[in-house]
């Protein structure tokens, strides 16, 4: 008898890619990536799920900005824009490759595997553009800060004392430029791995797409992800076991299950903090008031069992 699958959109966090401590060496991140993909092989192999992955990237543009910057003297340097596109391509390829691996050891080989390379539509009006904040790339001294605010127009802060670093604004995502592409794929059987690292963010003018040297969160466009694709559950997958009220204070308390109305009461009194845990409920309430049936947030060791609803932050609708 044919089962009746539904999608899930598995969002990976930065460890699962690179963990703090790690030097980032290409072997060091294929052996976090064999941990996350012993996890999702589990969901492909149980038979009930299309799986769509999305992840973070934000560890491999720093060090390809940084290496960008050590040998700006010798090869051009690429925009931010083209930067996403390449780590897209270098994640994707060790996910595809790791997963393909483990499934032919299951004797699922013949599953097909695809990274769609994914552009992230944006509103040039977004008031983000006004007010960047994202930090990225290296940090630089105050004499090389006045120099390139004036040469380049970027805006460099100081951050946390440790330097200058330049911060570039973080729009919110309007839209999946390749969702029909992925839609056709995820349709015919394919695994897909779309919108790393947030998406390279667009604007479209005159007609035409174009880059913006911007940072989507990956979460907010995880959610637009999974909404485009018609997903019905959105899992992301983080380095904590569940949301926590008063985290790290007096009185922390884990979140085992809450409706889209509490999640929406605890982000108003400021439970969780701003680009960390805040906007993954955010991207959860969203995705279950768009028409999900559920999201859920959790230790990515633990993710086929949040997906079974037996561990994690489960996000539902209101009664």
């Amino acid at each position: 008898m044919r089962v009746d699958k539904k999608t899930v959109v598995v969002a990976l966090g930065g460890n699962a890619i690179l963990q703090r401590g790690q030097k980032g060496t290409f072997e060091e991140q294929l052996k976090n990536v064999q941990r996350a993909c012993e996890q999702l092989a589990q969901m492909v192999l149980s038979g009930k799920w299309r799986l769509v992955i999305t992840h973070g990237n934000g560890p491999q543009v720093g060090n390809l900005l940084l290496q960008q910057d050590a040998a700006k003297e010798i090869v051009p340097p690429m925009p931010m824009d083209a930067c996403g596109a390449q780590t897209q391509g270098l994640i994707g390829y060790m996910i595809q490759q790791t997963l393909h691996n483990i499934l032919d050891r299951e004797g699922r080989g013949d599953i097909p595997i695809a990274t769609v390379v994914t552009q992230v539509l944006v509103d040039k009006g977004d008031p983000a553009f006004q007010n960047p904040t994202k930090p990225v790339g290296p940090f630089y001294t105050v004499e090389d800060a006045r120099r390139l605010r004036i040469e380049k127009g970027w805006h460099i802060v100081e951050d946390a004392g440790r330097g200058w670093r330049r911060v570039v604004p973080s729009p919110d995502p309007k839209g999946i430029v390749e969702r029909d592409a992925i839609k056709a794929l995820v349709e015919s059987r394919v695994i897909v791995i779309a919108s790393g690292g947030g998406g390279i963010p667009v604007i479209r003018g005159d007609g035409c797409l174009r880059g913006v040297e911007a940072v989507i969160d990956k979460d907010l466009a995880g959610q637009r992800l999974a909404a485009e694709v018609g997903a019905d559950v959105f899992l992301i997958l983080t380095d904590v076991e569940k949301v926590m009220l008063n985290f790290g204070g007096p009185g922390e308390t884990p979140i085992e299950r809450m409706t889209v109305a509490e999640a929406r009461r605890y982000l108003a009194e400021g439970h969780f903090k701003k680009g960390s845990m805040e906007p993954k409920v955010r991207a959860a309430v969203r995705f279950v008031e768009a028409g999900g049936e559920r999201a859920a947030i959790g230790h990515l060791f633990q993710a086929v069992e949040i997906l079974e609803g037996k561990a994690g932050t489960q996000i539902v609708r209101d009664a």
